[in-house]
């Protein structure tokens, strides 16, 4: 029965067009990149790949006690040397992100629970189910997608004309006391204005104060599931040519990733 109502809502056009609202920005924003440079004690917490079956129909029940669960230890560590500062999402919000609905009635209010509740900044990486695995950023097919998660998150990213923000894509950086963190769009991991952001963010830090540099995609490096192992998909295989010697150039400490259901730690 889920998959059939599943199926009839990917079919109703009043479900697919249902404008998106956006997340409500976080209580307690990060600040100005200056003013945190001296913070080098604080915690963030890393997830990813929520989507359900049911997505579009109620509220992700696994995803919500998760995020119950951030909010407890949020609330503990805030009153220690290492308060949660941030929250990084690795992809794959929702099951069908072209479905406004989806959004809508499956995710938005959990992640307001963590903006508003945990006062937290929240960042979500761009997964294939979020916009499809169209390769380029200008592929109609990963279009809707595209829109409903920039309105999801519109109070969430750096603005477009940011130094922060490449202008019109998923992809983004932060800085917050002694690490800065950057984030692509891993489905179109071949793209050449992207990459060259990239590079450029890189490039330009100031590594006395940024000793870690974190980075956070979909689609990971290296993985023993399906989607890394026997057969590796076009943005791993990417990642892997282009993005890894990049990383170690400039020393990036760590790459979060998803797309697997499963934990795993790899190290070089």
């Amino acid at each position: 029965q889920p998959a059939r109502n599943t199926q009839q809502q990917e079919l109703s056009q009043e479900a697919i067009n249902e404008p998106v609202r956006a997340i409500k920005p976080p209580k307690n924003p990060l600040p100005p990149e200056a003013e945190s440079a001296g913070v080098t004690k604080y915690s963030f917490f890393v997830y990813g790949d929520t989507r359900g079956r049911r997505d579009g129909w109620e509220l992700q029940y696994d995803h919500s006690m998760i995020i119950n669960s951030m909010n407890s230890n949020i609330e503990k560590l805030a009153k220690t040397d290492y308060p949660v500062r941030f929250v990084l999402q690795t992809g794959d919000g929702v099951n069908t992100g072209r479905i406004g609905r989806q959004w809508n009635a499956s995710y938005i209010d959990l992640i307001d629970r963590l903006t508003q509740i945990g006062n937290v900044p929240y960042y979500l990486a761009a997964g294939n189910h979020d916009l499809s695995s169209a390769p380029t950023h200008d592929d109609p097919i990963r279009q809707p997608g595209l829109k409903n998660y920039l309105a999801a998150n519109k109070h969430l990213l750096p603005p477009d004309g940011s130094p922060r923000r490449l202008d019109g894509y998923p992809v983004f950086s932060f800085g917050f006391g002694n690490t800065f963190v950057i984030s692509i769009d891993s489905n179109i991991a071949g793209d050449e204005k992207q990459y060259a952001w990239v590079k450029s963010q890189l490039e330009g830090l100031d590594r006395n104060r940024y000793r870690h540099v974190f980075f956070f995609a979909h689609h990971p490096a290296f993985s023993s599931g399906p989607h890394g192992g026997a057969k590796v998909e076009r943005p791993t295989a990417i990642i892997r040519e282009r993005y890894m010697p990049l990383f170690h150039k400039h020393h990036v400490r760590i790459f979060f990733a998803g797309h697997e259901h499963f934990y795993e730690h790899w190290v070089e």
